[in-house]
């Protein structure tokens, strides 16, 4: 079988255990689906430059990664909205979800100067708020939702099929989260809450009328291993080997 060719989209910084952890995660979900996977970064700014057809044409999935502020802003809407549009598997997480909030925002709301508070542009439509409170195990030289946190699957959602309707022990590791503020407008253009936090904060979305469209704001990469692959990694690979 044709390994699949997986696009991570962000800055990579090998000093950033996530990023590692990324790659690593792909590899422990494909192991088991038989899969071959080869993982591909993608900077921010070469997708700005040459455009992201030029640069995503021939992957089969495009993973948004964690590492805001990101190199370049308009490379990284422009890869997840080349994902959005044009129905390639899409998983963003953490910083990759929050972006993929801003690309809604933008271009399906029409909210051209959507943005996130930690850009500091003086926006009035910020989607992107510092976090309300914090984790428990949170130490202060450490973003405020860092270490293990709950991710509540919502009932007849497709991260519900997935992983189950047991709460999910996830990992946490940002400073920012989904403006409240927004739902509403985000589900009457077609998003769907897919979890909850522990009072109700929205932790996930997903468009399920993609063939795969997941952004979640804990990063299951950070809790997978080859002996207990993530299951919404497993996913994500699984609908990227289905032919359309």
């Amino acid at each position: 079988m044709k390994p699949l060719r997986v696009a991570l989209v962000g800055d990579f910084n090998r000093r950033m255990h996530s990023h590692w952890a990324t790659e690593a995660s792909l590899f422990h979900a494909a192991a088991p689906l038989g899969l071959a996977v080869q993982p591909h970064w993608i900077a921010t700014p070469r997708v700005e430059q040459s455009g992201a057809a030029g640069v995503l044409d021939g992957f089969d999935a495009i993973w948004g990664a964690p590492g805001s502020p990101y190199a370049s802003m308009d490379g990284m809407l422009e890869a997840i909205r080349y994902a959005r549009t044009r129905n390639v598997p899409y998983l963003g997480t953490c910083g990759g979800c929050q972006y993929a909030l801003i690309e809604f925002t933008r271009n399906a709301l029409g909210v051209a100067d959507a943005d996130s508070a930690e850009n500091d542009s003086g926006s009035s439509n910020i989607v992107i708020t510092p976090v309300y409170c914090s984790t428990d195990t949170a130490p202060s030289a450490l973003p405020r939702l860092a270490g293990p946190g709950v991710a509540k699957p919502q009932r007849g959602t497709l991260l519900e099929r997935w992983c189950g309707s047991d709460d999910l022990a996830e990992e946490y590791f940002c400073s920012f989260e989904l403006n409240s503020e927004f739902v509403t407008r985000w589900q009457e253009a077609g998003l769907v809450v897919s979890a909850r936090g522990e009072d109700g904060e929205v932790r996930a979305v997903e468009l399920p009328d993609r063939r795969f469209y997941l952004a979640a704001l804990f990063q299951p990469q950070l809790s997978s291993s080859f002996g207990s692959p993530h299951p919404i990694i497993q996913a994500f690979l699984r609908e990227s080997a289905n032919a359309e």
